[in-house]
C-alpha cells in the first residue's frame, strides 16, 4: 500500500462511479462560487466568489481557499502538471484582480475561474473516461 506525503491526501478515484462523483462535486463548488445567483433581468450570473469578495481580505482568502481546493481536486485526479498550471493561472488571475477593492469584485462577475477551470478539468476527465473506454463484442443475442 502506498502512502500520500500529505495527511489530508484522499485516494485518488478508481472507477468511474468515482469520477461521476467527483466531477459532481467540483461542480457544485464551482458554480456555488461562480453562478450561484442571477441578476433579476439580466443573464449575468455570479457567484459566492464575488459576494464575499465585498468582505476585505478574508472574503478573497474564502475565494483562494475555495480555488485552490479545486485545483487539489484536479490534482488528485491525476491532471497533467500542464492542467493544473493552466488552472493555476486562472486561481492566480482571479486572486491578484479580486483583491483590488470594487474593481475585483467587478471582475470576479465576468471572469468566473472555477467555472474555467471546470471546463479545462473536464477535458482531461473525457481523456480519462476515453482511455478506460473498453470497446465491447456483440451480444451474443444479436449474433443468432
Amino acid at each position: 500500500m502506498t502512502t500520500s506525503t500529505y495527511a489530508f491526501a484522499l485516494p485518488r478515484p478508481r472507477t468511474a462511479v468515482d469520477l461521476d462523483a467527483a466531477e459532481r462535486r467540483i461542480e457544485a463548488i464551482a458554480r456555488l462560487m461562480d453562478a450561484a445567483f442571477r441578476v433579476p433581468g439580466t443573464g449575468i450570473r455570479f457567484g459566492l466568489d464575488s459576494v464575499a469578495g465585498l468582505v476585505p481580505v478574508a472574503g478573497d482568502a474564502v475565494g483562494l481557499l475555495a480555488s485552490g481546493w479545486l485545483v487539489y481536486e484536479a490534482q488528485r485526479l491525476g491532471a497533467p502538471e500542464a492542467t493544473l498550471r493552466r488552472m493555476a493561472a486562472n486561481v492566480a488571475i482571479d486572486a491578484a484582480v479580486g483583491a483590488v477593492p470594487f474593481l475585483g469584485d467587478v471582475f470576479d462577475v465576468f471572469f468566473k475561474a472555477n467555472l474555467r477551470n471546470l471546463a479545462i478539468l473536464r477535458d482531461h476527465l473525457a481523456t480519462l473516461r476515453a482511455d478506460r473506454a473498453r470497446v465491447v463484442g456483440p451480444s451474443r443475442e444479436f449474433t443468432r
